[in-house]
């Protein structure tokens, strides 16, 4: 039992983790900007389809499994 109380973290590694837990949140940030780019456009591209397939039932983008990704992504960030 002292063995492990007398092993302590090197300060520098627990600063550098704490760093990266915050920079990743940076670079998901970064991410949703691009997905949100890219719906705009998904949403532009399936308006034209349906303007020249008024009769179509295509799903162009899966919207339901981008909604229920999302959702996920809401639940892990509550607290």
């Amino acid at each position: 039992m002292k063995y492990k109380l007398s092993i302590k973290e090197d300060d520098s590694d627990i600063k550098k983790f704490h760093q990266e837990r915050i920079e990743a949140f940076s670079e998901i940030e970064d991410k949703l900007e691009t997905i949100k780019k890219s719906l705009r456009l998904a949403k532009i591209d399936t308006v034209k389809n349906y303007r020249e397939n008024p009769n179509s039932y295509d799903v162009v983008y899966g919207t339901d499994l981008i909604g229920d990704y999302l959702n996920d992504i809401e639940t892990l960030l509550q607290q």
